[in-house]
């Protein structure tokens, strides 16, 4: 199973870019997208249905052309969850899973925290989805947790590490919080094939920064452990242009 994860930075203006032309060179079984920016009516879904994504389900948030993740699968899943059930995770539109006979799939935008009160929400949203995932573990062994982070785990991850070890995506408690997740039973899927820096997935759109590679490595792959023997690959795809965000690819057998 291929999987690729992918914040599109608003699916509209990705299309307009030929996202579904690219993906089309990819192959992948099932794509998570993030900050969709849109509802279900206003996306041109024919689209992604002639790329061979016959099974595509979207979580929109309630603010209009704001946050909202998906899932798009060529196989039909057994089941899919909208939402976490949580109100304050769930209102804007920030979790979705899909499960197969093998393993489940989830999307997941955790939120940014550019002032006070939305890092106070990052925050809490972290350790609301933290709990949620450790009771979801018992019913569900076999997850791979794609999707924005918001998060740079370590100093590598990062081109300014000292910089910005102040600011938001960098802070120590949200690189403990990551160490943390990852202990309770998780693989950084990229991280497992690849040590080496200078390797990002996201770039300010300001002083030339992706052409420079001045990047963040703010999307992950996270496989559970009991699939880290099914793990076949992990890489980054900076090629494809669609987004400030470029997509991360994980393979399982």
């Amino acid at each position: 199973m291929k999987i690729i994860s992918y914040n599109v930075n608003g699916v509209r203006a990705a299309q307009k870019k030929g996202l579904v032309e690219w993906l089309k060179t990819t192959n992948a079984d099932v794509v998570c997208l993030q900050e969709i920016k849109a509802n279900q009516d206003q996306i041109d879904l024919a689209a992604f249905e002639a790329a061979g994504y016959k099974h595509h389900y979207w979580f929109s948030a309630q603010k209009k052309g704001y946050s909202g993740v998906a899932i798009l699968s060529k196989d039909e899943p057994l089941h899919v969850a909208y939402g976490t059930g949580i109100e304050s995770m769930d209102f804007e539109g920030r979790n979705i899973r899909a499960d197969f006979e093998k393993c489940s799939v989830m999307s997941v935008y955790v939120p940014s925290g550019t002032n006070l009160d939305r890092l106070t929400h990052k925050l809490e949203y972290m350790d609301m989805f933290h709990h949620y995932i450790d009771s979801l573990k018992d019913t569900h062994p076999n997850l791979i947790i794609c999707g924005d982070y918001n998060i740079c785990h370590e100093a590598i991850d990062i081109h300014d590490p000292i910089r910005n070890k102040n600011v938001s995506g960098f802070l120590p408690e949200e690189r403990a919080w990551f160490s943390r997740f990852l202990k309770s039973g998780f693989i950084d899927a990229f991280r497992h094939f690849n040590s080496a820096p200078h390797h990002y997935s996201w770039w300010s759109y300001r002083a030339n920064s992706r052409a420079n590679n001045k990047g963040w490595r703010l999307d992950y792959t996270l496989v559970s452990k009991p699939m880290e023997s099914r793990l076949i690959r992990a890489v980054i795809l900076p090629e494809a242009v669609h987004s400030d965000h470029c997509p991360v690819l994980v393979e399982i057998s």
